[in-house]
């Protein structure tokens, strides 16, 4: 039976492609930002983007940081909500909680 919801392992290397691009950052860059060998980075970040190999959680830790998204980004399965997150991983602590209240007003309508 085909399945609505993509699975994790085909949401990673999507998300991870559409935050690297957003971050103009090559693959290379991105890999060393990320904490990987110079040698190796352009190899790894293209298995990633492509699907062939997950990365550790620890390392998708070290991606998100490196391109300045929520690591929940990166495996987020709903489109409208990564982009949620996206933004409010943006957002001045300050701001995060004024989404947050405006958020919870808005479930409780």
């Amino acid at each position: 039976m085909p399945h609505d919801t993509p699975t994790p392992d085909a949401v990673f290397p999507r998300r991870l492609k559409q935050a690297r691009l957003r971050s103009g950052l090559t693959q290379e860059q991105l890999g060393i930002h990320a904490g990987i060998d110079e040698f190796s980075a352009s190899i790894r970040v293209n298995q990633y983007e492509q699907g062939m190999h997950t990365p550790a959680i620890q390392t998708g830790q070290r991606l998100a940081r490196a391109l300045l998204v929520p690591t929940g980004f990166l495996y987020e399965e709903d489109d409208l909500l990564a982009n949620l997150l996206a933004i409010a991983g943006r957002l001045s602590k300050e701001k995060k909680k004024a989404l947050l209240d405006s958020a919870e007003k808005l479930a409780q309508e």
